[in-house]
C-alpha cells in the first residue's frame, strides 16, 4: 500500500513531462506539415550523382582519349 505514495507522484511527473514535450513540439512546428516528408521519399531525384574522380566516372578531361573518338 505504501508503493502507491511513490507511483502516483511518479505517474503525475511523467504525465507533466509528456505534456511539456507535446506542447514544445506543437509550438516549434513539428506538426505543421505531415504529408510532405512521406511524399519526398517517393518522388524521384532527377539530379545526377556527383562525379567521383578517383573511380574514373567523372566528366572527361581535355585531351583524353574519350574526346578524340
Amino acid at each position: 500500500m505504501n508503493i502507491i505514495f511513490v507511483l502516483i507522484p511518479l505517474g503525475l511527473a511523467l504525465l507533466l513531462a509528456a505534456l511539456a514535450a507535446f506542447f514544445w513540439a506543437v509550438r516549434s512546428g513539428q506538426f505543421d506539415d505531415l504529408e510532405s516528408p512521406a511524399w519526398r521519399i517517393i518522388l524521384d531525384d532527377d539530379r545526377a550523382p556527383p562525379a567521383d574522380p578517383d573511380r574514373g566516372n567523372g566528366p572527361p578531361e581535355a585531351g583524353s582519349s574519350r574526346e578524340r573518338r
